[in-house]
């Protein structure tokens, strides 16, 4: 199934079993507006409703800048706020499928925050990254900041936020904010081949390993959750089929049951 919206701001393209979002604002750097988080919100909602969709993809439009956060003039007028944006990274970063992050580009404020919400991150070279929150006077709701020393850990967190260091692309892959680093050129290749990995793995035990992990990550593992998700894949159909195919020498076909 191939299906494509295109509302101002934002895109979604629904390829088979791959969930397509692009920013759509270049020449404002990829900055979202109140409406662009409301129709990101409705987009994650269509693509969590799909039985087909394995994997959501997110990137920006143009080769400059991946994103760069909420949108100022708006935080300025009072329509976008800390609590608006936050409603859409503490979203992105709970979705049940595997998220990519396709930096085209250089990722400024809450443009990363977005992409820490993925759960992985591929950049290019030449990028950089700055989180100028400090310089603003702004700090960010509890729920970013957690995210930030979950994920990149208490000393980067404070280099990023705190000091609002700024960083190149080979920087970012040193201290893990990036998950790989490959020239503009291969971008579109290297996220697609991992795309199209992550699809034709067992849905089932994808879903629940990261869900695990996530929890894991933060402190907060509930174990008979966790032995759930375990036992539920123990049991599955998708076992029996990677066993089989295991043996007969092929490719496995996954059902997500």
């Amino acid at each position: 199934m191939t299906h494509s919206t295109d509302p101002p701001g934002v895109r979604l393209h629904l390829d088979g079993t791959v969930a397509r979002l692009t920013l759509d604002r270049p020449e404002r750097h990829n900055a979202l507006e109140a409406d662009d988080v409301a129709l990101l919100l409705s987009q994650l909602d269509v693509i969590e409703s799909s039985d087909a969709v394995r994997v959501i993809t997110l990137t920006g439009s143009g080769s400059s800048t991946f994103c760069s956060g909420a949108s100022l003039s708006q935080m300025e007028s009072g329509d976008m706020s800390g609590e608006v944006f936050d409603t859409l990274t503490g979203r992105l970063a709970a979705s049940r499928l595997p998220t990519v992050c396709v930096l085209n580009g250089s990722v400024y404020g809450g443009g990363a925050e977005i992409a820490l919400c993925c759960d992985f991150r591929i950049g290019v070279t030449g990028s950089r990254l700055s989180v100028p929150a400090a310089s603003l006077g702004v700090c960010y709701p509890v729920g970013g900041l957690r995210r930030y020393v979950e994920r990149l850990g208490l000393s980067t967190a404070n280099r990023i936020l705190v000091s609002a260091e700024e960083m190149d692309a080979e920087e970012m892959l040193r201290v893990g904010f990036l998950t790989r680093l490959v020239s503009p050129e291969q971008l579109s290749t290297e996220a697609d081949a991992l795309a199209a990995r992550l699809s034709g793995l067992a849905p089932l035990a994808v879903q629940a390993m990261k869900r695990i992990l996530l929890t894991i990550a933060s402190g907060e593992v509930d174990d008979a959750e966790a032995a759930r998700l375990i036992d539920a894949c123990t049991r599955s159909e998708d076992l029996e089929e990677g066993l089989r195919a295991r043996r007969e020498g092929r490719a496995p076909r996954f059902e997500g049951r």
